[in-house]
């Protein structure tokens, strides 16, 4: 699994025209998922994502998680992180997870995320998204449960 993690004073998705979920002080997570992702890969990466200490303390430093500062989270499906563009110029998605296999980890994710906190909200799952935030920092983090990078 993929992410894009963005400290977010706020954070919306829009679907068709209508605003399906939003959130205040928290964390967007761009998650995609990989054919080679499993059980272990959404566990890991929930575990990550919900205490990754990027929010500041008292003396500046970032030292808090999402749940030290009681704050939400927005996940958002997005296969296109898993785009590889080393060849060409149009990105090939062959490492992403077929339709089952990602939304059944997706779903996955989010329900681990739900475990450590009730503030957890989501985009659409394979609808043509409108995502509007403004990063907190700016702050935003790679995550790979493969550990690539």
């Amino acid at each position: 699994m993929r992410a894009v993690v963005q400290r977010v004073s706020k954070a919306m998705v829009e679907v068709e025209g209508e605003i399906i979920s939003s959130i205040n002080k928290g964390i967007l997570v761009f998650l995609g998922v990989g054919e080679e992702d499993t059980i272990d890969d959404a566990k890991y990466m929930a575990e990550k994502v919900t205490n990754l200490r990027i929010f500041e303390d008292e003396n500046g430093k970032m030292n808090l998680s999402v749940l030290d500062v009681d704050g939400e989270i927005l996940v958002v499906s997005q296969f296109t992180l898993y785009g590889d563009v080393r060849k060409g110029k149009r990105p090939s998605f062959t490492m992403a997870a077929g339709h089952e296999k990602a939304v059944n980890l997706y779903e996955e994710f989010v329900k681990l995320c739900r475990e450590k906190t009730e503030k957890v909200t989501t985009g659409q799952f394979q609808a043509h998204m409108i995502v509007k935030l403004e990063n907190d920092g700016p702050v935003t983090i790679l995550l790979d449960s493969k550990k690539t990078f």
